[in-house]
């Protein structure tokens, strides 16, 4: 508690801990006040609901994939400090976008036609915003922070983001079009001007980078650039060299790739109930936006108390010791989860419950509470798994490994958005499809329990390492 009271004291975390925080808001309060609006005001279909709500997880999901290489690259080899300045001048701009897609959307003019592809697109533009400032939030946290005081702020990060969430959360299942519009454009500018006292964190040493393998020979000449013909399969091939090597190059490092598969996994689960929970609330509970809103809310409280829990269990040793038995966890709530959701009683009133009807409903309290469940274990496993990735690596490798991570990451998401559709699409009920997330909770366990094994290991070749030294 006193390392987390000096780091929010201090300059060299308090700007980005705020500039994170802010993005983090932006994003879900655009995001949710966008698919809430189109899910109960737009569509009346089980199935076009979540269709649009796992497209728009989707396209938000794109860019991690295809950018992070670049991304985390040109993190490791620019001031972190720059990149975050000129990234957050850029979400002005995108939320003006989205912005003007809003209020389209309450005014309903051509929701279909115009108002829905500008928020689209404007959320598709922030996911680019978001992918090249990820690697930077956790890389830039060894620069300045202390070795004893990365976990803790490793820890604050994800806490902090989680709040963000459970704030842009709660907004936008209240707020209007008109003030959601005047809200993402006000926070990007504080953003901007908070992004702007972030100290300077200059690039380590980097041996050889990665990105960039194809296009060097055309940047070595700018006039054959302009002239050359099919840029854009040289540029589509060039960061699927990229993806790979950064990919692969977390390999040398055993407990970082196992830390990122189980990531990864996780977060597949996540998406699946990010996807589901907006046309669940409606169709299944018969519940209001303001109560799917109230079910992000418990999922986001759920994730920081989860991620400050395991800081003070751990007592700042980054350490996978209790991923395994977390995530198993996380999977018996799921379960719980989807068995109240099968009991809820259809309510006999016409019309969907306010949070007033649900929180007296009769099930109301194991819903709450399996939900609830279900985040703080999440939180409890995925932040000490965070922190493997920038202190097992060299400091200047720490923003390429924070876009690998991303990368693989984004791509179990995609998959798991998709999966729900295609799920959805082939009539399976939403209610059924949180079954799938709980066998994937367990291979996530699985690949915990292997990196804590790598752990072990690797502990004991350094304690073996310690005594040949004092011998010899």
């Amino acid at each position: 508690m006193t390392t987390t009271t000096h780091l929010l004291r201090a300059r060299r975390f308090l700007p980005l801990f705020v500039t994170q925080l802010l993005g983090a808001f932006n994003d879900n309060l655009f995001k949710n006040a966008m698919v809430l609006f189109v899910v109960f005001s737009v569509y009346n279909s089980e199935k076009a609901e979540a269709h649009f709500s796992g497209m728009a997880t989707a396209l938000f999901i794109i860019p991690f994939v295809a950018l992070s290489a670049l991304s985390g690259q040109l993190a490791d080899m620019r001031d972190k400090a720059r990149i975050i300045r000129i990234v957050k001048t850029c979400e002005i701009g995108i939320m003006g976008v989205g912005a003007a897609g809003l209020l389209l959307a309450w005014k309903g003019f051509h929701v279909e036609g115009i108002a829905i592809p500008l928020m689209l697109l404007a959320l598709f533009a922030m996911g680019v915003h978001s992918t090249f400032f990820g690697p930077i939030k956790y890389a830039i946290l060894p620069q300045h922070l202390h070795a004893d005081e990365v976990l803790a702020g490793t820890g604050l990060v994800e806490a902090g983001t989680y709040m963000a969430i459970l704030a842009g959360t709660i907004v936008a299942g209240y707020i209007s079009a008109p003030a959601a519009a005047i809200t993402v454009i006000v926070t990007a500018l504080i953003g901007f001007f908070a992004g702007r006292s972030v100290p300077d964190a200059p690039p380590e040493k980097l041996d050889e980078p990665l990105a960039l393998p194809l296009l060097r020979p055309f940047l070595a000449r700018p006039r054959s650039l302009a002239r050359a013909v099919g840029l854009v399969p040289v540029v589509v091939a060039d960061q699927v060299v990229s993806l790979y090597r950064l990919v692969h190059s977390t390999t040398r490092h055993p407990r970082v790739f196992l830390a990122i598969a189980a990531i990864s996994f996780f977060w597949a689960v996540g998406a699946i109930l990010f996807v589901q929970f907006p046309p669940l609330a409606k169709n299944v509970l018969g519940c209001s936006k303001e109560v799917a809103s109230l079910f992000l809310v418990i999922f986001s409280v759920g994730i920081a108390i989860g991620s400050i829990s395991i800081n003070r269990l751990l007592k700042g040793t980054v350490s996978a010791r209790y991923a395994p038995a977390c995530v198993v966890g996380t999977g018996l709530f799921v379960a719980g989860f989807h068995f109240v959701c099968a009991a809820w009683p259809v309510p006999e009133q016409r019309g969907l419950l306010n949070l007033t009807g649900f929180i007296t409903a009769p099930l109301a309290v194991p819903l709450v509470g399996t939900l609830l469940g279900i985040a703080i274990t999440g939180g409890m496993f995925i932040v000490p798994l965070y922190a493997f990735l920038t202190t097992v690596v060299e400091k200047c490798e720490a923003a390429r490994t924070i876009a690998a991570n991303n990368i693989v990451n984004s791509a179990a998401m995609l998959v798991g958005s998709l999966l729900a559709m295609g799920l959805t699409a082939a009539g399976v009920r939403i209610v059924d499809q949180l079954l799938l997330t709980g066998v994937l909770c367990l291979i996530s366990a699985w690949l915990g329990w292997l990196l804590y094994r790598a752990e072990r290991v690797h502990l004991g070749e350094r304690e073996a390492h310690t005594f040949d030294e004092m011998v010899g």
